[in-house]
């Protein structure tokens, strides 16, 4: 079953349908290689935790997708390893995106929404991916890393072309991985030269002083990862909520009317339209059965995060946007030891956008019937661009 097409159009529409008639079902990965599909959400929910389904690609049988290639000195990332690696390196990065770190960055955060949103005026039209919900986490993520203003501008390509590859450019993404290897191996070197207040200069201390503890790979696949990972979900996070508060209208008037539920909305707007479709690809290192079905060893399960969060049998009416309901328990960031280490972060951003926004613009909504436009992507839920009319002041 080759899902890439349907889930481009309507992705709730197909996991409905899968979910319908099997928790788990055989298709083919975006190279074509098979792979088995998990749709329901106590089968997601237990799998995201099941230690018998790896992430390690030693476990992978020959013959089945394995997702993204990257050459090795990015690949040695957090989302390729199990323990006791991934713990290990998982805990050196981790206090970068504590809850009480990421409050330190809320202030910060807050001048660049606000700057972002001067440079649109008052009154008129802006596609808000390129102008909004892109710079404002590319910013912060390398404010965080330390990166130099003049060196941020190819990372929206860069990200494009390996999440959503463009089929008549069959060459872009090994040509952004090649670019990317040579941005960050410069940035690695610079900083081990001028080492400044920043993550990456913490990380390359760390990597310097105790080579058992973070090899040269690692720091590199790192870096990639925080960057990737830390900028791409959040652009997707922050895009997917405007436009779902637009079509939503009920929605957006009682969130304006309480801005003080605004935490509470960007959980419900997670789980109604996550940045990620799938959970990162894992590899059963045993037989194991999944719902009425048994993975052969060896072979590819994905996860679907976004199935799992409009799963009924776990939340009710799911396909209703409800900024009161009871999110606890979505998975629209993962769970358990692999949950995403930015979390915090991601939530705070997408927090802020939302407030500086609707405090700045009290007329916010689509510009046109096709002001929305997707990506095409298996794997990840999120605009290519969202045309907005706005005005400040009072409503009309």
């Amino acid at each position: 079953m080759d899902l890439a097409d349907n889930l481009a159009t309507d992705p709730y529409g197909v996991y409905e349908r899968l979910r319908t008639t099997s928790p788990v079902h055989r298709i083919q990965g975006t190279d074509g290689q098979p792979a088995w599909i998990v749709t329901r959400y106590e089968e997601v929910r237990a799998g995201l935790a099941d230690p018998r389904l790896s992430l390690d690609k030693r476990h992978a049988r020959t013959g089945n997708y394995q997702g993204l290639q990257l050459p090795p000195a990015l690949d040695a990332n957090l989302l390729n390893m199990d323990p006791p690696d991934h713990t290990r390196i998982r805990r050196l990065v981790g206090k970068a995106f504590t809850a009480g770190r990421v409050e330190q960055l809320r202030a910060p955060i807050r001048a660049v929404a606000d700057q972002l949103l001067d440079a649109l005026g008052t009154d008129g039209s802006a596609e808000l991916i390129g102008a909004y919900a892109a710079p404002l986490p590319i910013t912060v993520i390398c404010e965080l890393l330390g990166i130099p203003r003049e060196r941020r501008g190819d990372f929206r390509g860069w990200t494009q072309a390996l999440i959503a590859p463009d089929p008549n450019q069959p060459h872009a993404a090994k040509e952004a991985v090649k670019a990317m290897m040579r941005f960050f191996t410069g940035l690695i070197e610079h900083k081990r030269q001028t080492p400044a207040d920043d993550l990456l200069s913490d990380l390359i201390s760390v990597r310097d002083a105790e080579d058992d503890r973070l090899s040269e790979d690692e720091l590199l696949s790192l870096v990639f990862l925080i960057l990737f990972a830390g900028f791409e979900n959040t652009v997707q996070l922050i895009g997917n909520a405007v436009w779902a508060l637009l079509k939503h209208p009920a929605q957006l008037a009682a969130l304006r009317e309480d801005m003080s539920k605004i935490p509470a909305a960007v959980e419900e707007l997670s789980r109604f339209e996550g940045p990620a479709l799938l959970a990162i690809r894992r590899f059963a290192t045993e037989d194991l059965t999944i719902g009425d079905v048994t993975v052969p060893a060896g072979e590819t399960v994905l996860l679907s995060l976004s199935a799992a969060n409009r799963d009924p049998g776990r939340f009710a009416d799911p396909d209703r946007l409800d900024i009161d309901r009871d999110t606890a328990g979505h998975l629209a960031l993962g769970h358990g030891i692999h949950y995403c280490l930015g979390a915090p972060l991601a939530r705070a951003e997408t927090e802020i956008a939302l407030t500086a926004l609707l405090e700045r613009f009290t007329v916010l909504e689509p510009d046109g019937d096709d002001a929305a436009q997707w990506r095409r992507s298996l794997r990840a839920r999120g605009l290519k661009s969202l045309r907005v009319r706005f005005r400040a002041g009072q409503p009309a």
